[in-house]
């Protein structure tokens, strides 16, 4: 009897062991669109000396180029955007890219302590002049989200010759300002709900804040929809990481790794470099989305920054029933706008 358990547990462990070790080499792809000029492809591609994962997906590859920004600091969206942008793909080739250091775009013995957001941008330049080339674009869309809009801002300042206008979803601002905007939004609904503890504990946290040494703590935030209202952006992670062919577990390892780095480094720039005294100016039309709910990002601290920004067109555009990611919450009403806005741009 005792000999049967220890074989049954040896069998069990070889199951288990070898179930890691799939789990953790299976082949990664994105799933084939249907049509003679379509594209959808997932590959490692070399930009400026390191390798960075970028995913291209699109009814027509002769469509309008997006590029999009994932912010974070380090949270790829590959592992679960394909959720949402379906109706974005009928119209536009949509380009999504893990960020150095980030998700599949971190490699184990690669050097990262020169990492910063100056590198990221010319990243995003030379990723943008790959794109082109590839896809037979003279210029692209590109679209910031959240910490993206950091990088996004800096490229569009830098090289406003590749892009024909320049979106910020979810767009960063004055960092104080806004983390108080979203410390005093959770403390009022913190109080609306009688929780006191919460309260309490925001309330804590108030000098660090204004002094620029602290974040609200983004589990309040998140706690009382300062993130997001429609969807469970958290269980769109679980879910694509679980089921979506785009990342296997040794991408979710590199997720994580990257997630660590990226934010301690990057997260610590923003604090110390407030991109409205580096970016004042943009020489292509200027769009900042925001979901009205938006404390992550605020809505308040964002319009401030855009009122002062100089750009030959700017438009401050609000989604009334989103927080923090109104191109996934409210999705068919954001593909509906970024078409229309497309055809102004262009025609």
């Amino acid at each position: 009897m005792k000999r049967k358990s220890i074989k049954i547990v040896k069998i069990t462990i070889l199951i288990i062991a070898l179930l890691v070790t799939i789990g953790l080499f299976f082949p990664t792809w994105t799933p084939r669109i249907a049509g003679d000029n379509s594209i959808s492809s997932l590959e490692q591609i070399e930009i400026n000396g390191s390798k960075h994962e970028v995913m291209i997906r699109g009814v027509d590859r002769r469509n309008p180029v997006v590029i999009f920004v994932h912010g974070g600091p380090g949270c790829s969206e590959i592992p679960y955007v394909r959720k949402y942008q379906d109706l974005l793909e009928k119209n536009f080739t949509i380009v999504h890219y893990d960020q150095r250091g980030s998700g599949k775009s971190y490699h184990f013995y690669e050097d990262y302590s020169n990492l910063s957001t100056d590198l990221l941008v010319d990243d995003l330049l030379a990723l943008t002049d790959y794109i082109e080339k590839e896809l037979g674009q003279e210029k692209v869309l590109l679209i910031g989200h959240s910490f993206g809009t950091y990088i996004g801002m800096k490229a569009a300042a830098k090289g406003p010759d590749k892009f024909v206008a320049y979106m910020g979803i979810g767009q960063v601002a004055d960092q104080v300002k806004s983390e108080l905007d979203g410390l005093n939004y959770s403390i009022e609904q913190a109080k609306l709900a009688g929780n006191l503890k919460d309260v309490e504990r925001l309330e804590q946290l108030r000098g660090p804040i204004e002094q620029g040494d602290q974040l609200t703590p983004r589990d309040m935030i998140r706690k009382y929809g300062g993130a997001a209202r429609l969807i469970d952006d958290n269980k769109d992670y679980y879910t694509g990481f679980l089921f979506n062919r785009e990342y296997n577990l040794l991408d979710i390892i590199r997720y994580l790794k990257g997630v660590s780095l990226s934010q301690e480094i990057l997260l610590d720039e923003e604090s110390k470099n407030n991109i409205t005294t580096i970016v004042d100016r943009l020489e292509v039309p200027v769009y900042f989305v925001m979901g009205q709910f938006d404390y992550m990002t605020s809505v308040n601290a964002a319009r401030e920054y855009f009122d002062v920004l100089e750009a030959p067109n700017k438009e401050f555009v609000i989604f009334e029933k989103s927080a923090h990611y109104p191109q996934f919450e409210e999705e068919e009403l954001f593909a509906e706008w970024l078409n229309k806005t497309w055809s102004q741009l262009v025609f």
